[in-house]
């Protein structure tokens, strides 16, 4: 059993303090969902999350050990979605999927990736240029990686946005699978998302 941990984690940028004394727990099978209003440090505390930020006072630890100590291996066990899309407009949906994989340390063959794109609804777009493809189809590129990545840990800052009501029952599906099987999820929206987990619990931001 995975557990992921943050300790009294504190957050400031330039002179202003966005929040303090923050703590959880997060155990196999878990989902979190991290709210607060905008400017609270719900980025940041995911960024903090994926060691691309330093708590300014507080520790994170993956199975009891501080993750900036972990180095690879922790990276290893983690997927990181932003709320950008990420994708680069003169590429391909299939190249896209395929860089952002190799990039995480997941090599995929352009057959997988055709699967994880039709799965994510972009069947007859996966050889289009990125830069035709609507706000939505690009997030959806970007979510294929959940569909092949072979991490436990997902973080997700806004998966939903930008999604059509059909996209968003897909992703709330993968979600449930994922938990089910051993995974566990932290997460930012701002909309309502039903998701059966072992344990479900809400991080709130002053």
């Amino acid at each position: 059993m995975s557990t992921l941990q943050g300790n009294k984690l504190t957050c400031v940028r330039g002179d202003r303090k966005l929040f303090s004394d923050v703590n959880f727990s997060l155990e196999t099978g878990g989902l979190m969902q991290v709210q607060g209003r905008n400017g609270s440090g719900k980025t940041s505390l995911l960024r903090m999350l994926c060691g691309l930020a330093t708590p300014a006072h507080g520790d994170i630890r993956w199975d009891g050990v501080e993750i900036r100590s972990l180095g690879g291996s922790y990276h290893g066990a983690m997927t990181y979605l932003g709320h950008l899309s990420g994708v680069k407009d003169d590429l391909t949906a299939i190249e896209n999927l395929r860089i952002s994989s190799a990039l995480a340390g997941v090599e995929i063959d352009e057959r997988k990736a055709h699967e994880a794109l039709q799965h994510m609804g972009l069947g007859g777009r996966e050889l289009l240029p990125a830069k035709v493809l609507s706000q939505g189809q690009r997030r959806r590129v970007t979510l294929a990686r959940l569909l092949v990545c072979q991490t436990v840990l997902w973080i997700l800052d806004e998966p939903l946005t930008a999604l059509d009501t059909t996209a968003v029952k897909l992703i709330q599906d993968l979600m449930e699978r994922h938990l089910e099987h051993g995974g566990m999820i932290v997460m930012t929206t701002h909309q309502e998302i039903e998701i059966t987990a072992v344990a479900t619990q809400r991080l709130q931001l002053a």
